[in-house]
Protein backbone atom coordinates (compact mmCIF):
# COMPACT_ATOMS: atom_id res chain seq x y z
CA UNK A 1 0.00 0.00 0.00
CA UNK A 2 1.46 3.65 -1.03
CA UNK A 3 0.53 4.57 2.42
CA UNK A 4 1.89 1.77 4.54
CA UNK A 5 4.09 3.48 7.14
CA UNK A 6 7.82 2.19 7.69
CA UNK A 7 9.46 0.48 10.50
CA UNK A 8 10.23 4.05 11.81
CA UNK A 9 6.44 5.24 12.59
CA UNK A 10 7.77 8.33 14.03
CA UNK A 11 9.21 9.26 10.86
CA UNK A 12 6.28 8.32 8.92
CA UNK A 13 4.18 10.98 11.07
CA UNK A 14 6.38 13.37 10.73
CA UNK A 15 6.87 13.43 6.95
CA UNK A 16 3.22 13.54 7.05
CA UNK A 17 3.10 16.46 9.62
CA UNK A 18 5.76 18.19 8.60
CA UNK A 19 6.65 17.16 5.06
CA UNK A 20 5.27 16.43 1.75
CA UNK A 21 3.65 13.23 2.03
CA UNK A 22 -0.41 13.73 1.92
CA UNK A 23 -2.03 11.58 5.11
CA UNK A 24 -3.76 8.60 4.11
CA UNK A 25 -7.17 8.80 4.30
CA UNK A 26 -7.99 7.01 7.51
CA UNK A 27 -6.09 9.54 8.88
CA UNK A 28 -8.04 12.32 7.61
CA UNK A 29 -11.41 10.81 8.26
CA UNK A 30 -10.50 10.78 12.15
CA UNK A 31 -8.91 14.35 12.59
CA UNK A 32 -12.76 15.49 12.24
CA UNK A 33 -13.99 13.51 15.14
CA UNK A 34 -10.48 14.27 17.14
CA UNK A 35 -11.40 17.80 16.80
CA UNK A 36 -15.04 17.33 17.60
CA UNK A 37 -13.88 15.64 20.80
CA UNK A 38 -11.58 18.50 21.48
CA UNK A 39 -14.06 21.42 21.53
CA UNK A 40 -16.42 19.30 23.03
CA UNK A 41 -14.19 18.88 25.73
CA UNK A 42 -13.25 22.42 26.29
CA UNK A 43 -17.18 23.14 26.49
CA UNK A 44 -17.39 20.89 29.29
CA UNK A 45 -14.79 22.49 30.88
CA UNK A 46 -16.23 26.08 30.33
CA UNK A 47 -19.65 25.58 31.44
CA UNK A 48 -18.41 23.85 34.54
CA UNK A 49 -19.69 20.34 33.96
CA UNK A 50 -16.43 19.37 34.27
CA UNK A 51 -14.24 20.85 37.06
CA UNK A 52 -11.22 22.88 37.22
CA UNK A 53 -9.59 22.94 40.02
CA UNK A 54 -7.89 26.16 40.93
CA UNK A 55 -5.08 26.43 43.14
CA UNK A 56 -4.30 29.21 45.82
CA UNK A 57 -0.74 30.32 44.27
CA UNK A 58 -0.41 31.66 40.06
CA UNK A 59 -0.13 28.98 37.60
CA UNK A 60 1.60 29.14 34.70
CA UNK A 61 1.65 26.97 31.48
CA UNK A 62 3.82 26.33 28.96
CA UNK A 63 2.92 24.38 26.71
CA UNK A 64 2.05 24.04 22.92
CA UNK A 65 -0.52 23.17 20.19
CA UNK A 66 1.65 21.35 17.90
CA UNK A 67 3.15 17.53 18.67
CA UNK A 68 7.06 17.90 18.53
CA UNK A 69 9.64 19.76 20.09
CA UNK A 70 9.55 23.79 20.47
CA UNK A 71 11.39 24.64 23.18
CA UNK A 72 9.47 24.45 25.80
CA UNK A 73 12.20 23.11 28.23
CA UNK A 74 14.69 25.74 27.89
CA UNK A 75 12.15 28.08 28.21
CA UNK A 76 10.54 26.76 31.32
CA UNK A 77 14.29 26.79 32.92
CA UNK A 78 14.47 30.32 31.48
CA UNK A 79 11.54 31.55 33.50
CA UNK A 80 12.45 29.71 36.64
CA UNK A 81 15.70 32.05 36.47
CA UNK A 82 13.96 35.22 35.94
CA UNK A 83 11.33 34.47 38.47
CA UNK A 84 13.40 33.05 40.98
CA UNK A 85 15.58 36.46 40.86
CA UNK A 86 12.96 38.45 41.81
CA UNK A 87 12.90 36.14 45.22
CA UNK A 88 9.69 34.06 44.28
CA UNK A 89 9.66 30.62 45.38
CA UNK A 90 9.20 28.51 41.95
CA UNK A 91 8.18 25.13 41.30
CA UNK A 92 8.06 23.55 37.99
CA UNK A 93 5.31 20.30 37.47
CA UNK A 94 5.25 17.98 35.07
CA UNK A 95 3.99 14.64 33.73
CA UNK A 96 7.17 12.91 33.72
CA UNK A 97 6.81 11.79 30.10
CA UNK A 98 9.56 8.96 29.64
CA UNK A 99 9.62 7.74 33.39
CA UNK A 100 7.92 5.32 35.29
CA UNK A 101 6.26 7.00 37.86
CA UNK A 102 3.04 5.68 37.81
CA UNK A 103 0.59 6.69 40.10
CA UNK A 104 1.71 9.23 43.34
CA UNK A 105 3.14 12.04 42.67
CA UNK A 106 7.24 12.35 43.41
CA UNK A 107 9.78 15.55 43.96
CA UNK A 108 12.51 15.36 41.76
CA UNK A 109 16.21 16.08 42.70
CA UNK A 110 19.59 16.47 40.90
CA UNK A 111 19.81 12.69 42.24
CA UNK A 112 16.69 11.57 40.47
CA UNK A 113 16.42 8.73 38.24
CA UNK A 114 15.86 9.25 34.95
CA UNK A 115 14.06 6.52 34.14
CA UNK A 116 11.67 7.05 37.55
CA UNK A 117 11.26 10.60 36.69
CA UNK A 118 11.88 11.36 33.14
CA UNK A 119 14.19 13.24 31.68
CA UNK A 120 12.73 16.98 30.91
CA UNK A 121 11.98 16.82 34.23
CA UNK A 122 15.65 15.74 35.66
CA UNK A 123 17.27 18.36 33.45
CA UNK A 124 15.14 20.63 34.66
CA UNK A 125 15.84 19.85 38.18
CA UNK A 126 19.85 20.02 37.38
CA UNK A 127 19.95 23.03 35.54
CA UNK A 128 17.98 24.96 38.03
CA UNK A 129 17.55 23.40 41.36
CA UNK A 130 14.24 24.05 41.75
CA UNK A 131 11.50 22.23 43.20
CA UNK A 132 10.31 19.96 40.78
CA UNK A 133 7.06 17.79 40.93
CA UNK A 134 6.18 14.73 38.80
CA UNK A 135 3.00 12.96 38.42
CA UNK A 136 0.24 11.89 35.95
CA UNK A 137 -2.26 13.88 38.52
CA UNK A 138 -1.31 17.15 38.10
CA UNK A 139 -3.72 19.06 40.47
CA UNK A 140 -2.06 16.57 43.25
CA UNK A 141 1.42 17.50 41.81
CA UNK A 142 0.52 21.23 42.38
CA UNK A 143 -1.18 20.84 45.77
CA UNK A 144 2.34 19.15 46.46
CA UNK A 145 4.41 21.78 45.67
CA UNK A 146 2.17 24.39 47.32
CA UNK A 147 2.64 22.30 50.79
CA UNK A 148 6.33 22.53 50.33
CA UNK A 149 6.19 26.51 49.67
CA UNK A 150 5.75 27.27 46.62
CA UNK A 151 4.59 30.22 45.47
CA UNK A 152 4.58 30.05 41.79
CA UNK A 153 3.96 27.22 39.89
CA UNK A 154 5.29 26.64 36.47
CA UNK A 155 3.29 23.44 34.28
CA UNK A 156 5.42 22.48 32.03
CA UNK A 157 3.37 20.83 28.81
CA UNK A 158 0.48 21.55 30.46
CA UNK A 159 -1.74 23.29 28.19
CA UNK A 160 -4.22 20.55 26.86
CA UNK A 161 -4.55 19.49 30.93
CA UNK A 162 -7.89 21.69 31.65
CA UNK A 163 -8.92 20.45 35.10
CA UNK A 164 -5.93 22.07 36.58
CA UNK A 165 -6.80 26.13 36.14
CA UNK A 166 -4.37 28.75 35.44
CA UNK A 167 -3.55 32.52 34.92
CA UNK A 168 -1.14 32.94 32.15
CA UNK A 169 -0.87 30.34 29.47
CA UNK A 170 2.60 30.75 26.95
CA UNK A 171 2.32 28.70 23.72
CA UNK A 172 5.52 27.57 22.01
CA UNK A 173 5.84 27.50 18.49
CA UNK A 174 8.71 26.28 15.57
CA UNK A 175 9.76 29.22 13.55
CA UNK A 176 10.67 27.01 10.62
CA UNK A 177 7.82 23.73 10.83
CA UNK A 178 5.30 26.20 12.08
CA UNK A 179 1.93 24.77 12.10
CA UNK A 180 3.15 21.55 9.74
CA UNK A 181 0.00 20.88 7.42
CA UNK A 182 -2.18 22.92 9.30
CA UNK A 183 -4.37 20.16 10.25
CA UNK A 184 -5.49 18.44 13.47
CA UNK A 185 -4.35 15.35 14.91
CA UNK A 186 -3.89 12.23 13.39
CA UNK A 187 -3.28 13.77 10.10
CA UNK A 188 -1.74 16.79 11.29
CA UNK A 189 0.43 17.83 14.15
CA UNK A 190 -2.08 19.90 15.50
CA UNK A 191 -3.51 19.27 19.07
CA UNK A 192 -5.71 22.23 18.82
CA UNK A 193 -6.64 24.54 16.33
CA UNK A 194 -5.00 27.87 15.34
CA UNK A 195 -7.76 30.31 16.78
CA UNK A 196 -6.44 29.00 20.59
CA UNK A 197 -3.57 31.34 19.77
CA UNK A 198 -6.05 34.61 20.29
CA UNK A 199 -6.54 33.61 23.94
CA UNK A 200 -2.81 32.89 25.67
CA UNK A 201 -0.67 35.63 27.24
CA UNK A 202 1.97 35.11 24.92
CA UNK A 203 3.33 32.87 21.49
CA UNK A 204 6.91 32.52 21.67
CA UNK A 205 8.83 31.14 18.38
CA UNK A 206 11.63 28.87 18.88
CA UNK A 207 14.04 27.98 15.84
CA UNK A 208 15.44 32.01 14.47
CA UNK A 209 19.38 31.91 14.94
CA UNK A 210 19.31 35.21 16.11
CA UNK A 211 16.63 37.92 17.85
CA UNK A 212 16.75 39.72 14.64
CA UNK A 213 14.15 37.28 12.87
CA UNK A 214 10.62 38.11 13.97
CA UNK A 215 7.97 35.70 14.92
CA UNK A 216 5.19 37.80 13.37
CA UNK A 217 4.97 35.87 10.14
CA UNK A 218 3.94 33.28 11.65
CA UNK A 219 1.35 34.69 14.59
CA UNK A 220 0.95 38.34 15.41
CA UNK A 221 2.59 39.54 18.01
CA UNK A 222 4.92 36.56 18.92
CA UNK A 223 8.32 36.96 20.85
CA UNK A 224 11.37 35.10 18.92
CA UNK A 225 13.63 33.21 21.65
CA UNK A 226 16.79 31.57 20.19
CA UNK A 227 18.56 28.92 21.79
CA UNK A 228 22.81 29.69 22.24
CA UNK A 229 25.15 27.20 23.10
CA UNK A 230 28.55 27.50 22.28
CA UNK A 231 30.38 24.49 25.19
CA UNK A 232 30.61 20.84 24.92
CA UNK A 233 30.83 18.89 28.08
CA UNK A 234 31.51 15.48 28.42
CA UNK A 235 28.28 12.89 29.26
CA UNK A 236 30.12 10.46 31.38
CA UNK A 237 31.40 12.66 34.19
CA UNK A 238 32.20 16.55 35.04
CA UNK A 239 35.53 17.70 33.06
CA UNK A 240 36.80 19.57 30.69
CA UNK A 241 34.98 21.52 28.15
CA UNK A 242 35.22 22.02 24.38
CA UNK A 243 34.41 25.08 22.03
CA UNK A 244 31.89 23.99 19.64
CA UNK A 245 33.78 25.60 17.00
CA UNK A 246 36.67 23.51 18.21
CA UNK A 247 34.84 19.95 15.73
CA UNK A 248 34.55 22.31 13.06
CA UNK A 249 35.11 20.26 9.85
CA UNK A 250 35.37 16.97 11.72
CA UNK A 251 33.07 13.44 11.44
CA UNK A 252 30.96 13.18 14.26
CA UNK A 253 27.68 11.33 15.00
CA UNK A 254 24.60 13.27 15.83
CA UNK A 255 22.23 11.74 18.11
CA UNK A 256 18.57 13.38 19.10
CA UNK A 257 15.63 12.03 21.32
CA UNK A 258 13.96 14.81 21.25
CA UNK A 259 10.60 16.16 19.53
CA UNK A 260 12.45 18.03 16.57
CA UNK A 261 16.14 16.40 16.10
CA UNK A 262 16.40 18.17 12.82
CA UNK A 263 17.00 21.39 15.09
CA UNK A 264 19.76 20.34 16.44
CA UNK A 265 21.47 18.99 13.93
CA UNK A 266 21.34 22.55 11.85
CA UNK A 267 22.66 23.52 15.25
CA UNK A 268 25.70 21.69 14.65
CA UNK A 269 25.97 21.89 10.61
CA UNK A 270 26.13 25.47 11.37
CA UNK A 271 29.25 25.36 13.50
CA UNK A 272 31.06 23.56 10.19
CA UNK A 273 30.63 19.64 11.48
CA UNK A 274 29.88 16.83 9.29
CA UNK A 275 27.40 14.80 11.00
CA UNK A 276 26.18 11.25 10.58
CA UNK A 277 22.56 11.68 11.89
CA UNK A 278 21.02 9.32 14.12
CA UNK A 279 17.29 10.82 14.96
CA UNK A 280 14.93 8.79 17.88
CA UNK A 281 11.44 9.33 18.73
CA UNK A 282 11.28 11.88 21.66
CA UNK A 283 12.15 10.46 25.36
CA UNK A 284 13.64 7.20 23.53
CA UNK A 285 15.76 5.60 26.21
CA UNK A 286 18.98 5.18 25.04
CA UNK A 287 21.18 1.99 25.44
CA UNK A 288 24.85 1.79 25.51
CA UNK A 289 25.00 -0.06 22.26
CA UNK A 290 23.17 3.15 19.74
CA UNK A 291 26.49 5.02 21.62
CA UNK A 292 29.00 2.80 19.78
CA UNK A 293 29.48 2.76 16.60
CA UNK A 294 32.46 1.16 16.13
CA UNK A 295 34.55 4.00 14.74
CA UNK A 296 36.01 5.93 17.11
CA UNK A 297 34.64 9.22 16.20
CA UNK A 298 32.95 11.71 19.14
CA UNK A 299 29.52 11.38 19.07
CA UNK A 300 27.25 14.32 20.51
CA UNK A 301 24.27 15.00 21.81
CA UNK A 302 21.38 17.27 23.36
CA UNK A 303 21.55 18.01 26.76
CA UNK A 304 18.22 16.11 27.34
CA UNK A 305 19.52 12.93 26.15
CA UNK A 306 22.57 13.23 28.39
CA UNK A 307 20.53 12.84 31.10
CA UNK A 308 19.87 9.42 30.24
CA UNK A 309 23.26 8.37 28.77
CA UNK A 310 25.16 9.62 31.85
CA UNK A 311 25.81 6.48 33.64
CA UNK A 312 27.67 4.48 30.62
CA UNK A 313 28.15 6.90 28.33
CA UNK A 314 31.77 5.83 26.89
CA UNK A 315 34.15 8.95 27.26
CA UNK A 316 34.06 10.13 23.36
CA UNK A 317 30.31 11.06 23.63
CA UNK A 318 29.61 14.91 23.99
CA UNK A 319 26.25 17.07 24.98
CA UNK A 320 25.61 20.54 23.90
CA UNK A 321 23.49 22.85 26.65
CA UNK A 322 21.83 25.40 25.29
CA UNK A 323 20.12 28.64 26.77
CA UNK A 324 17.25 30.30 26.16
CA UNK A 325 17.64 33.82 24.97
CA UNK A 326 15.32 37.19 23.97
CA UNK A 327 15.85 40.19 22.97
CA UNK A 328 15.50 42.85 25.86
CA UNK A 329 12.67 44.67 24.29
CA UNK A 330 10.98 40.86 23.95
CA UNK A 331 11.82 40.13 27.34
CA UNK A 332 10.34 43.05 28.88
CA UNK A 333 7.37 41.92 26.67
CA UNK A 334 6.85 38.64 27.73
CA UNK A 335 7.23 39.19 31.58
CA UNK A 336 5.31 41.68 31.72
CA UNK A 337 2.50 39.90 29.97
CA UNK A 338 2.76 36.98 32.69
CA UNK A 339 3.24 39.45 35.73
CA UNK A 340 -0.04 40.82 34.36
CA UNK A 341 -1.92 38.03 33.89
CA UNK A 342 -0.37 35.87 36.74
CA UNK A 343 -0.57 38.59 39.50
CA UNK A 344 2.90 38.15 40.23
CA UNK A 345 3.13 41.70 41.48
CA UNK A 346 0.52 40.43 44.39
CA UNK A 347 2.87 38.06 45.70
CA UNK A 348 6.40 39.42 45.93
CA UNK A 349 8.28 40.04 49.26
CA UNK A 350 10.95 43.09 49.98
CA UNK A 351 14.32 41.90 49.31
CA UNK A 352 15.72 42.90 52.18
CA UNK A 353 13.14 42.75 54.68
CA UNK A 354 11.22 39.51 53.55
CA UNK A 355 8.03 41.59 54.61
CA UNK A 356 4.95 42.45 52.29
CA UNK A 357 5.11 45.23 49.66
CA UNK A 358 2.11 47.00 48.35
CA UNK A 359 1.32 47.93 45.31
CA UNK A 360 1.09 52.17 44.17
CA UNK A 361 0.98 54.50 41.66
CA UNK A 362 2.99 57.62 42.11
CA UNK A 363 4.02 60.61 39.58
CA UNK A 364 7.00 58.57 38.54
CA UNK A 365 4.33 55.14 37.59
CA UNK A 366 4.02 52.00 39.52
CA UNK A 367 6.31 51.27 42.58
CA UNK A 368 6.42 48.50 44.93
CA UNK A 369 6.64 50.12 48.35
CA UNK A 370 7.88 48.25 52.15
CA UNK A 371 6.87 50.06 54.64
CA UNK A 372 8.69 48.27 57.11
CA UNK A 373 11.70 49.65 54.98
CA UNK A 374 10.48 53.27 53.25
CA UNK A 375 11.89 51.54 50.31
CA UNK A 376 10.01 52.13 46.52
CA UNK A 377 10.91 49.62 43.98
CA UNK A 378 9.89 50.78 40.28
CA UNK A 379 7.72 48.51 38.34
CA UNK A 380 9.07 49.14 35.10
CA UNK A 381 6.71 48.24 31.77
CA UNK A 382 5.34 45.90 33.88
CA UNK A 383 8.37 44.73 35.43
CA UNK A 384 9.26 45.01 38.97
CA UNK A 385 13.21 46.20 39.57
CA UNK A 386 13.68 44.35 43.09
CA UNK A 387 17.61 45.59 43.82
CA UNK A 388 18.61 47.85 46.69
CA UNK A 389 20.41 50.61 44.82
CA UNK A 390 17.29 50.91 42.16
CA UNK A 391 15.03 51.71 44.92
CA UNK A 392 13.84 54.97 46.11
CA UNK A 393 14.30 56.01 49.98
CA UNK A 394 10.94 57.23 51.48
CA UNK A 395 10.73 59.94 53.62
CA UNK A 396 9.02 59.07 56.73
CA UNK A 397 6.30 61.61 55.75
CA UNK A 398 6.02 60.44 52.21
CA UNK A 399 2.58 59.74 51.27
CA UNK A 400 3.18 56.56 49.58
CA UNK A 401 3.40 55.18 52.90
CA UNK A 402 0.23 55.81 53.13
CA UNK A 403 -1.55 54.74 50.66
Amino acid sequence: APHAPPMNLDAWFQNIWYGSAQPPWYLRALSPVYGALMRLRARLYARGWLQSVRVPVPVIVVGNITVGGTGKTPLTIWLVHKLSALGLRVAVISRGFGGSIGGGIRRVTPASSVAVVGDEPLLISRRTDCAVYVGRDRVAAARAAIADGAQVLIADDGLQHLRLARDAEVVMLDAQRRLGNGALLPSGPLREGATRLASVSAVVTTGTSTGAAGGDSIYKGALPMWLEGSLLQPVNAPGPTHALAEFAGQRVHAIAAIGNPGRFFRTLQASGIDLIKHPYPDHDPFKLAELQFGDGLPVIMTEKDAVKCQAFAPANCWCLPVAAQFSAADERKLLGRLFMDARLLDILACPLCKGPLQLVNDAAGKALVCRADRLAFPVRDGIPVMLEEEARQLEPTDPLLEK
